[in-house]
């Protein structure tokens, strides 16, 4: 009886093997980094230069507006969804038309200066036209991810593609800001608009265009009209209502407390390289080993209940940020001060890693299978919403209440969402059909 267990159990880790090493995940590696990068070049290295450079945290705050193409990308998501470009095919062609367009965009940073007159509408410019392709990417990166994976595979490939996605951020989050000590910001732009081109060699060489699906919309009127008609029809119109306003406030508060965090730690008296090498690295690790703790956790609790617990869990992290302002600045940074800056964003990080797994999970939930790539681009444009229109005031916020103020005031904005679970995701799943 024992060796057919065994033999059972071999196969079975044997399969494990080959679906964590193989060709599908390695391009959700791809695709996970080349996502993440742009974002968080606008998210993070841009708000560093231009508060080094001198710019004031209102206008600083301002560009937040630059995520509206985040906000408003299922808007020609169904145009993407249906027009095959003349090479590549479908997803390659359009993989490749953003990826392109995003390496030369983040260069071109190199060659302005804030500091000259006028030149901030150039730069807030620029950096709408690097969101607009970054949105776009997600759009062809989403779909093709979701047409190359089995359905068995999907959590596993997501996780790594989130993961791959976060790991992104010590490109212009922690590495880029560490050569802007050494070097001219010219040199870093140019260097961070480099480390797109993996994700651009993955999509001419490495992937192959996937099998369109039997049940895949084809025409426009398809990816767009009926896939709203599809959802609403499927949830009723008053519970669809409720899960999108639950999407759009579950992370209102996180988002809102991060949107001006690498200013905030400057104004606390940090250096770059402290922000760089601590609070970066402090924030990533944790993510990363919580998203993929929470991943796992989901399969035994299902994603309900770990939207409860890892919501509690984001909400209350956010308090870190409110005990850490509460110091004021720091005259001098000792590994005192490096140890605290580490501890919080290292908690925020576990709240946020925690929290995104069962969101993202969730969100791809609700899609229709025939209609994935439009719903789910409704669902995460919904979700960026305020980290576009609420982030934008968030300068104008922290001058008028000061950083203390200001965190509560995110931690309050945070419990609304967590109230709108008891009709959205209720504690207890019951099963679900779609058609």
């Amino acid at each position: 009886m024992n060796i057919p267990h065994s033999n059972h159990a071999s196969q079975t880790q044997s399969r494990l093997r080959q679906q964590i090493f193989s060709r599908r995940m390695l391009l959700c590696v791809f695709t996970g980094f080349t996502s993440g990068l742009p974002l968080y070049f606008l998210i993070n290295l841009l708000p560093a230069w231009l508060r080094t450079e001198g710019v004031d945290l209102k206008s600083i705050g301002l560009f937040s507006l630059i995520g509206l193409p985040f906000t408003w990308k299922f808007m020609w998501s169904p145009l993407m969804d249906a027009v095959r470009l003349p090479f590549l095919g479908r997803r390659r062609g359009w993989m490749a038309v953003t990826q392109i367009m995003l390496l030369v965009l983040m260069a071109l940073f190199a060659l302005l200066d804030p500091k000259q007159s006028g030149m901030l509408w150039w730069i807030m410019g620029l950096a709408l036209a690097v969101a607009f392709f970054s949105a776009s990417q997600d759009i062809a990166l989403d779909a093709f991810r979701r047409e190359i994976l089995p359905d068995s595979e999907l959590g596993l490939g997501n996780a790594i593609h989130v993961n791959a996605y976060r790991i992104a951020a010590l490109i212009p989050g922690s590495l880029s800001l560490v050569l802007a000590d050494i070097y001219p910001w010219q040199t870093v732009f140019m260097i961070t608009a480099l480390f797109m081109l993996p994700g651009l060699l993955m999509t001419l060489f490495l992937a192959k265009e996937p099998t369109l699906p039997s049940i895949a919309p084809k025409t426009l009127h398809q990816t767009s009209v009926e896939s709203f008609i599809e959802f609403f029809g499927r949830k009723g119109i008053k519970s669809a209502l409720l899960v999108l306003l639950f999407i759009f406030l579950y992370k209102l508060g996180d988002s809102m407390a991060t949107a001006l965090a690498t200013p905030f730690y400057l104004d606390m008296g940090y250096s770059k390289t402290d922000v760089g090498l601590i609070a970066k690295n402090a924030g990533l690790w944790p993510a990363v080993i919580s998203g993929i703790v929470g991943g796992i956790w989901m399969l035994k609790i299902g994603i309900n209940k770990a939207l409860w617990l890892f919501g509690v869990v984001q909400v209350v992290t956010i308090l870190g940020f409110v005990w850490l302002a509460g110091f004021g600045h720091f005259d001098t940074i000792t590994a005192t001060e490096q140890w605290m800056l580490a501890a919080v964003i290292a908690a925020e990080a576990v709240g946020v890693g925690l929290g995104t797994a069962a969101f993202v999970a969730y969100m791809a939930r609700e899609t229709n299978p025939a209609f994935t790539a439009t719903q789910l681009a409704l669902f995460t444009s919904l979700a960026a919403v305020p980290r576009t229109f609420f982030n934008s005031g968030t300068g104008y916020l922290i001058e008028w209440l000061g950083y203390v103020s200001f965190f509560w005031l995110c931690f309050a904005l945070a419990i609304p969402g967590m109230l709108l679970l008891h009709w959205a995701a209720p504690w207890r799943e019951t099963p679900r059909n779609i058609g």
